[in-house]
């Protein structure tokens, strides 16, 4: 079965999400960071940033959404039952504090085939309520026996 390509180049529409302080502490609780700027507001402002700052890797919490209408989209006509994850590859700007609205947009960068498996690469970029850029991202999904 040849892979479809109708998606390379395709961009999906916006979406937003609040980065709200319980959230950034939590994420942080469960990964064992103990700094006090993932949950102290003043804390965070003494050490120059904005508010409570998210750990880098946050990124995936306000980027997935973004990328669920891709990977479902029939036009990348993904095969689920035989997907795995390939990579992440991350490029982080501004930091990201709670009361930030990040929108991150997603489009296709590529579908190819390569020793009988789909590659399947995206990418998306977040920006803050302002227009910086937080994270872009690059995410590989391999599909086996295409």
């Amino acid at each position: 079965m040849a892979l479809s390509t109708e998606a390379v180049g395709k961009s999906w529409p916006s979406v937003s999400y609040e980065v709200g302080k319980e959230k950034i502490g939590e994420y942080a609780r469960v990964l064992g960071f103990e700094s006090p700027i993932h949950f102290d507001t003043e804390a965070a402002r003494a050490e120059g940033f904005r508010d409570v700052v998210a750990p880098p890797m946050f990124c995936v919490v306000y980027s997935a959404g973004a990328m669920g209408p891709v990977i479902f989209d029939p036009e990348v006509a993904m095969n689920f039952a035989t997907m795995v994850h390939g990579s992440q590859e991350f490029e982080w700007g501004v930091p990201v504090c709670s009361g930030d609205v990040i929108s991150t947009t997603s489009s296709c960068l590529s579908i190819e085939e390569r020793d009988g498996k789909g590659f399947y690469v995206f990418e998306t970029v977040s920006v803050n309520q302002d227009g910086d850029q937080a994270v872009r991202g690059v995410w590989t999904n391999i599909v086996r026996g295409v």
